[in-house]
């Protein structure tokens, strides 16, 4: 049995593992770059190990280092968390190879379905729809012309290795084919170190539906039910929830059996997510499978009652699923926000910097898993995610309202942040209604502002936290930007002892 896990990977991922751990028993080790030697992850594991350089490909990329670090500790697993070596087989072979157990999928599998062409194959194998488009990847400008011209355009451009909506690309005719193709190839190729691509039709504002699976070395599988992860920004996931709105009891037990199939036909072991695109008339497509943990697991563990990590480790441990199929049930509505370091009004880009202070919210069914603490340093080198806030109620209105609320109480000063951006998505009547496509952010909040109140309240927050800091002239000059008298205009300077 495992006793001492070594995670490959940082922030509130890495502090999420090392917890349930920690539960069983299990001993961690966390590995951290410099630039995040005074990182939350580090300071909860048992022990730590420095990678060096910040640069992904000297630290958390380095398959060479981690391995020895687990040596060094003792370590008899690894868990990738996700993101960085999460998804790459090469990795878990490499782990395997030394004798150590990687908690995840097996490096065969992972290799089929992380791509996407040869997943696209897996999926029609098992007779899972695909959406039309090519099952073989190709550079070639003649090949794509021709594919694009029997799928029909408008087309996407897609990687056929990674995801995050790197290296895509929406085509709308053939005039745009050749540049866009040459943009995407380079960009996966940047991006995964593979500049395969492929073409698929292009949807009319689907949805974005995934199903979490989990099977084990006894050859068990079971779903646990749907993921709706429409809400995107970038091609990339934003806000997640559970149920979907979208599917009756008919096409949810449909998905969940598609789902099943495509993972039992790879050989799956571990948990892992299959993608789907749902159109308006509820015909379901095979998109892809992500072979690791997801961000989103949380609100699955919320309405399932399952801990996801603490599964994993069971099943890497060689033990069989403890429940059935027909055992499983979903209870209430859960919610998932992700805390990102960006700047909504910059098309959502990074933010980095120093968080001057970060508060948790609180109250019932209330979950933040959260990779950060007041002081400390968003490095640029990273995914600037800060981490997830999850609610769950007992219906899908409450538990949007418990969500309002929470945001409202998730104070992140000192770096930009998305809260206010959320608040407004989650208070519109489009969300109110389940119209939540992939298209909602684009079409209903691409001029989004924040109000003024939120400017003027939160540069006042960050000048507190910078003059509780030390920095008083940081924080006078903080607040005259926005030409707000600062309070020490106001009230005078006061000493806190008195």
């Amino acid at each position: 049995m495992i006793s001492k896990i070594l995670v490959a990977n940082r922030g509130e991922i890495a502090i999420r593992v090392m917890r349930t751990a920690s539960e069983m028993g299990i001993r961690t080790v966390a590995v951290y770059s410099d630039a995040d030697a005074g990182a939350r992850h580090v300071q909860e594991a048992d022990e730590a190990v420095c990678l060096g350089a910040p640069e992904p490909s000297a630290s958390y990329l380095n398959i060479d280092k981690i391995v020895k670090a687990a040596r060094d500790t003792g370590a008899d697993a690894i868990h990738p968390g996700y993101g960085f070596l999460a998804e790459n087989p090469a990795f878990a072979a490499r782990v395997a190879q030394e004798g150590l157990t990687f908690i995840g999928p097996p490096a065969g599998p992972m290799r089929e379905l992380g791509h996407k062409t040869t997943a696209r194959q897996l999926a029609a194998k098992a007779r899972v729809p695909i959406i039309p488009g090519m099952t073989t990847s190709s550079a070639d400008p003649d090949v794509l012309r021709d594919a694009a011209n029997v799928i029909g355009y408008p087309v996407l451009i897609k990687a056929a290795a990674g995801g995050g909506g790197k290296g895509m690309r929406l085509v709308s005719s053939a005039a745009e084919l050749a540049e866009a193709a040459q943009l995407a190839a380079s960009e996966a190729a940047t991006a995964f170190g593979d500049g395969s691509i492929y073409l698929e039709k292009a949807l009319d504002r689907p949805r974005h539906v995934e199903v979490q699976i989990v099977g084990d070395t006894h050859g068990n599988f079971v779903h646990l039910f749907e993921r709706e992860c429409s809400i995107q920004r970038r091609h990339q996931k934003i806000i997640e929830e559970t149920p979907s709105v979208a599917l009756t009891p008919e096409l949810r037990d449909q998905m969940g059996k598609a789902a099943v199939a495509v993972a039992r036909t790879a050989g799956y072991v571990n948990a892992g997510t299959v993608e789907f695109l749902l159109d308006a008339s509820g015909q379901f497509y095979f998109l892809e499978v992500n072979t690791r943990l997801q961000v989103e697991h949380p609100i699955t563990e919320m309405v399932v009652g399952v801990d996801l990590v603490r599964l994993q480790i069971d099943v890497a441990n060689g033990l069989a699923l403890p429940f059935r199929q027909s055992d499983l049930s979903q209870r209430g509505h859960a919610i998932e926000c992700r805390i990102y370091a960006e700047d909504p009004e910059n098309e959502f880009m990074p933010s980095p910097g120093t968080v001057l202070l970060a508060k948790a919210p609180d109250g019932p069914f209330v979950r933040f898993d959260s990779g950060i603490r007041s002081g400390q340093e968003v490095p640029v080198y990273y995914d600037p995610i800060l981490g997830k806030l999850v609610v769950w109620a007992e219906h899908r209105p409450a538990a949007i309202q418990r969500m309002i609320r929470a945001l409202r109480q998730c104070v992140i000063l000192g770096v930009k942040t998305p809260v206010e951006f959320l608040i407004d998505v989650l208070s519109s009547e489009q969300f109110a209604e389940g119209q939540t496509q992939t298209d909602l952010i684009p079409s209903h909040f691409g001029q989004w502002k924040p109000s003024a109140d939120g400017d003027e309240i939160g540069a006042i927050g960050a000048a507190a936290a910078e003059f509780a800091l030390g920095r008083p002239r940081a924080a006078e000059g903080m607040v005259h930007e926005l030409g707000i008298p600062s309070p020490w205009e106001t009230i005078g300077r006061f000493d806190s002892a008195r």
